[in-house]
């Protein structure tokens, strides 16, 4: 470890001298550089921090980090990374996927890495592509969306990686885009210092095979009005000079955009965001254009106790006499088969 006269590590220290081998103008650079330089930031060692991944363009993030690391499997990332999380504790364990690892044939195991609640954090690069492939479609490709598994377009409905963290008990639900270099930080820290799952799911262009699929709210002509930036306690208001805002209708638990100063509605009708709402969340998550701006930053965050405090506790209080001639024979479980 080299680090500087003080012994801060710096974004070089965890930069590996592999060739970066993704695509000329790949999202991905972006998100590799942040995260290079947002390690130092939180005081990690290399030695105490693994990055796990599986199959697909995010996969190859371990070559490039000066940490620990393991290319795995297709989809098998989370079963891997639970294992090195309750083998060592101590480990930041993070997980690094893509939308096509995670949210297909790596769905199964996504689940249950959110539901148990494993202290790892999860990295979901979402580019709506298979592009490692060479640019079918994948989970989160929308309807219609043309490639070469659906020359025609897609006829399936979209999933939302956030909608379902949500959905499978995830208590740390965060949504990102890979030019917000100022943004993304606070995120990765976030993510950081919850205990337990957390899941950043991080809008990332490709621009080889869906260039652009996110221009519709990242280009600057439209930013303002198709972002909203949540941070807990605050307004949900967007727009120029947040002249926009979300409020629940009148009656129902439902969102509506509504404009300050149109039709009486003042900054007091806007509702404030309660990242530990799981209902809010649920709404926020899925929000779309042109309806409703996308959401961005901690969409939901309500700690919980983790899979490795529940296993720890119970072999804190195991039978020490317990034997695995006591396990088979006990309870009944065996029979005698007579000639």
């Amino acid at each position: 470890m080299t680090g500087t006269a003080t012994g801060q590590l710096t974004a070089k220290d965890f930069t590996t001298d592999q060739e970066v081998r993704w695509c000329p103008g790949c999202g991905d650079y972006a998100i590799l550089k942040c995260v290079q330089r947002t390690l130092p930031e939180l005081g990690v060692r290399r030695e105490n921090t693994v990055f796990v991944s599986g199959i697909g363009c995010a996969a190859r993030f371990p070559y490039y980090m000066s940490t620990y690391g393991f290319h795995t499997i297709h989809g098998r990332a989370p079963a891997i990374a639970t294992g090195i999380k309750l083998a060592n504790p101590d480990l930041d364990v993070w997980i690094v996927t893509g939308d096509g690892d995670a949210l297909s044939i790596g769905g199964n195991h996504l689940i249950h890495v959110l539901r148990r609640n494993v202290d790892v954090q999860i990295l979901l690069f979402n580019n709506e592509i298979y592009g490692l492939t060479k640019g079918q479609y994948s989970p989160t490709s929308r309807r219609g969306t043309r490639s070469p598994s659906t020359p025609k377009g897609s006829v399936e409905n979209p999933i939302s990686a956030a909608a379902l963290a949500l959905g499978a008990s995830g208590r740390f639900v965060a949504r990102t885009v890979d030019t917000h270099q100022k943004r993304m930080p606070q995120i990765l820290r976030r993510a950081y210092e919850h205990r337990g799952a957390s899941l950043v799911e991080i809008l990332q262009n490709c621009n080889v095979f869906n260039d652009k699929v996110f221009s519709h709210i990242t280009d600057k002509n439209v930013a303002a009005e198709r972002q909203l930036h949540l941070e807990h306690g605050k307004p949900l208001l967007y727009g120029a000079d947040d002249s926009r805002g979300l409020r629940v209708i009148p009656g129902k638990f439902e969102l509506e955009a509504v404009t300050i100063g149109e039709n009486g509605i003042t900054q007091d009708d806007i509702l404030i965001h309660d990242e530990t709402n799981r209902t809010l969340a649920s709404l926020l998550a899925v929000m779309e254009p042109p309806a409703f701006p996308v959401a961005l930053g901690v969409i939901y965050c309500d700690p919980a106790p983790t899979y490795g405090d529940g296993v720890r506790q119970q072999e804190e209080v195991a039978d020490s006499e317990a034997s695995l001639e006591n396990l088979l024979r006990g309870g009944g479980r065996t029979w005698t088969v007579m000639e």
